[in-house]
């Protein structure tokens, strides 16, 4: 029993594939959970899916010249993510709208030229549903190396992206340049999904930005917590969902999802019991600086 149990960890890892997807989707995963705080806590969540389709747009792109699939997908993103940036900032068209158009017209062009050739159409399996088979040294390489860039960021700007978080028009008055903060915010989270989809693939990558998150918000009111909760929720459920999927023999990204999904529910059940049972309420403590107005009452963010 002891000897099939470890097996069951251990056989998978004979294969070369298997040891790269289980980094990849581990490096992920946290990556997603970290920077999804940040979008949750925004009212972005919409957003990850929008940049997802954007994304695939210049993923085909890329494919029918032939080019770098990071390289083209990458420029491709940080352009949908500066122009959806600057249409925002712009009253008169609200962030879903500019989302909406920006990202949909992308996804489109994608499809039009999919459509077009129909022969490479098998390829893109792995850019919208995820494939283990994807991952390469040279994957894994940058997707470390796009996780430890976002961790410095978020180090160095922890500060300013909190501010800007919580309350945006307060922000200026205390001297942070909300403008560059949005665009860092977006050109990260571009980096996120580009370094995400050969794992999660386009039409899941934002419930891996999100359900982390939001489990997290559930089990913790300050903010710290919540962003070293996700990160690691989102590792753990990477890491776990890889090897779900590979004995189950279904698409990973979808497997790492419902992993997620499964362990909100619990969560989710969790707290309602703990409504009515005697286990003692949180004294949650309100922000004395910043955004006080602007954050949940419950919400700390020391």
């Amino acid at each position: 029993m002891e000897r099939t149990t470890l097996s069951t960890f251990t056989d998978p890892l004979s294969y070369q594939f298997m040891q790269h997807a289980l980094v990849a989707a581990t490096l992920v995963g946290g990556l997603c959970g970290m920077i999804g705080v940040y979008v949750v806590l925004r009212r972005m969540s919409y957003i990850g899916h929008g940049m997802s389709h954007a994304v695939f747009g210049g993923a085909v792109v890329g494919y029918v010249l032939g080019w770098n699939f990071y390289l083209v997908a990458g420029g491709w993103g940080f352009i949908s993510a500066l122009l959806i940036n600057q249409v925002t900032r712009r009253r008169q068209i609200g962030a879903d709208a500019a989302i909406g158009i920006i990202t949909t017209a992308s996804f489109a062009f994608g499809v039009a030229l999919i459509s077009r050739g129909k022969h490479f159409t098998r390829n893109f399996d792995a850019a919208l549903f995820g494939n283990l088979l994807g991952i390469s040294r040279q994957d894994l390489y940058l997707i470390a190396a796009t996780c430890l860039v976002m961790l410095v960021v978020v180090f160095f700007l922890y500060k300013q992206l909190l501010f800007v978080t919580f309350d945006p028009e307060v922000a200026p008055t205390y001297g942070v340049p909300t403008g560059p903060i949005d665009v860092v915010f977006a050109l990260i989270l571009a980096a996120t999904i580009i370094v995400s989809i050969k794992i999660m693939g386009v039409t899941l990558i934002a419930a891996s930005l999100v359900i982390p998150p939001v489990i997290a918000r559930l089990l913790t009111s300050s903010f710290w917590k919540i962003l070293i909760l996700s990160t690691v929720l989102g590792a753990v459920t990477g890491f776990a969902g890889i090897y779900i999927s590979y004995y189950q023999n279904v698409a990973s990204g979808a497997t790492i999802v419902l992993l997620a999904a499964a362990m909100f529910v619990v969560v989710m059940m969790g707290t309602v019991l703990r409504q009515y049972l005697p286990l003692g309420r949180v004294d949650g403590r309100a922000s004395e600086v910043i955004g006080t107005a602007a954050l949940p009452p419950d919400l700390d963010v020391h």
